[in-house]
């Protein structure tokens, strides 16, 4: 057995787990130029243990501050594995990702899983009222990337897969892929298909609870339409 063979840590096998975590390394993930370290920095511990359980690494979680600050408020992992990095720039996730990346070779069985990594890493979800309509209750579903070509890529996909539209719109510096209310409940089903999964619980929890307050609009439009019925006759 190589050297290389014998410091692998991650497991090469699709999976949901797998699949979630190279939406999260594709997104909001790093490849060190060394050609052998991959890892993650970020302000929710949640999401640094999910990077590691997807893929199935001991690597020590670490504290670090950023900029000027003096308070450590992110949390940090990296690892090492050649065999890894090299499958990771087959597919397509290179150094240099944040503007030159463009599709990942991702089997269409686990993309819904692969889009949950990226919606959490770099994904928004926002809900409204829109005051221009009496009891207009809006929400938004986003995906943000500087590579103009993955955000079309994820929007093709997306189309082709779960038949949602989708718009893109340049930002302050990245570019927003953004889905309303009927595609936002079509992916929502589509990302989290089943209870055991990675994901971050806050995002999920949000849009569930818009969901949830949306569908109770729905139904109260339901009775008041049909007692005004009543009423009328």
């Amino acid at each position: 057995m190589s050297e290389i063979q014998r410091k692998r840590k991650v497991k090469i096998e699709w999976s949901p787990a797998f699949a979630y975590g190279i939406g999260l390394l594709a997104s909001d993930g790093f490849l060190n130029k060394d050609g052998r370290h991959i890892g993650m920095k970020t302000a929710e511990r949640e999401l640094i243990d999910n990077f590691k359980a997807a893929f199935g690494v001991q690597n020590k979680i670490g504290r670090s501050s950023r900029g000027g600050e003096v308070e450590k408020r992110y949390y940090h992992m990296s690892f090492g594995d050649v065999v890894f990095y090299q499958f990771l720039n087959s597919i397509g996730i290179t150094n240099a990702k944040s503007k030159t990346i463009q599709k990942v070779q991702v089997p269409d069985k686990f993309f819904a899983d692969f889009l949950r990594g990226i919606f959490d890493g770099d994904g928004t979800f926002y809900s409204f009222w829109d005051i221009r309509w009496p009891s207009s209750f809006v929400f938004q579903l986003a995906f943000a990337s500087a590579s103009i070509d993955f955000i079309g890529w994820l929007q093709n996909q997306s189309m082709r897969l779960f038949s949602v539209r989708g718009f893109v719109k340049k930002g302050d510096g990245v570019y927003n892929l953004t889905y309303f209310k009927n595609d936002t409940r079509k992916l929502f089903q589509a990302m989290y298909y089943k209870k055991d999964l990675l994901f971050l619980s806050r995002k999920f929890r949000k849009i569930q609870e818009a969901l949830d307050a949306d569908q109770e609009l729905i139904v109260m439009r339901k009775q008041n339409s049909k007692n005004a019925g009543v009423a009328q006759w």
